[in-house]
């Protein structure tokens, strides 16, 4: 596995691939690799012939210092398992100039509102920051395919927008939610809880589950005084958010339409670790 350090070393690693005519699958990471990480990395090697990775912690998309600086860092460990997975042929760990030549701050995006939804309302720019580093990612690293979590759902559903309007020749393609055993939904802020919070955050899975079962019957507004009453019982367990959304506008909703699809989304503070899930609604 390659590990490329700076814009120009990335810039001669695609052109000799590109040379050779390898189709190039890319997921982009901050790091803190998990087994999460590696199912994109085992997306991507079933559809190219060649795998890129890259860890970068970009500073534009947190909206609290503090939680910049608390995130988990520990670029050493993350080569050692991007190799020992042999899912990758290469890291990209571009220096903060090599994104953000000038000035470290965000370019403006209009996503069609997808932006004002959910986490765009607790998070003010942080998707400005998300849509001005994977632009300038896949600008560099030019993938055919770019690979993403749905656990990051609005994220996801952001990023396919910006493509679509940025009209880049890129297939975005979601990856189902990896979970550990109790179904927690695995994520590199879990390294922030100890191991009986993570015991405790299955909660939040378990919420979910009973939430899809509750949609085939109940209403919304009764559904969401269930989950509220779950989350009111819970020590160290703030719940932030909770609703149900129409999966291709990402608009709350309030009442069920056979022709539109649902999701649900949970946001929960576990002892001051921001957690954040989803699940489809049949």
């Amino acid at each position: 596995m390659e590990v490329l350090k700076n814009k120009k070393t990335l810039q001669d690693f695609i052109e000799r691939q590109k040379e050779m005519g390898k189709k190039i699958g890319f997921a982009p990471t901050m790091g803190a690799l998990h087994d999460g990480h590696l199912s994109l990395y085992e997306a991507a090697r079933k559809e190219n012939d060649l795998v890129i990775s890259s860890i970068f912690v970009n500073p534009t998309q947190f909206n609290n210092p503090e939680d910049l600086e608390k995130y988990p860092r520990d670029t050493d460990r993350d080569i050692s398992i991007l190799e020992n997975s042999e899912l990758v042929d290469a890291v990209y760990l571009p220096q903060v100039e090599d994104i953000y030549p000038e000035k470290t701050e965000s370019q403006r995006y209009d996503y069609d509102g997808l932006e004002n939804e959910m986490e765009g309302k607790s998070r003010p720019g942080h998707f400005d920051g998300v849509g001005t580093v994977v632009e300038e990612l896949f600008r560099q690293v030019q993938p055919d395919n770019a690979y993403f979590g749905e656990k990051d759902f609005q994220q996801l559903a952001i990023i396919k927008k910006m493509v679509e309007k940025k009209q880049l020749p890129i297939k975005i393609k979601g990856v189902s939610i990896y979970r550990a055993e109790n179904g927690l939904a695995l994520s590199s802020r879990n390294q922030r809880l100890t191991d009986t919070r993570k015991k405790d955050a299955k909660i939040i899975f378990e919420t979910l589950s009973k939430v899809k079962e509750w949609f085939k019957n109940i209403s919304i507004s009764e559904i969401k005084e269930k989950v509220t009453e779950i989350f009111s019982n819970q020590e160290n367990m703030e719940l932030e958010y909770f609703l149900i959304a129409n999966e291709n506008t990402l608009k709350e909703a309030d009442t069920k339409e056979d022709e539109n699809s649902y999701r649900a989304f949970i946001v929960v503070n576990v002892d001051g670790v921001r957690l954040i899930d989803n699940m489809h609604l049949d």
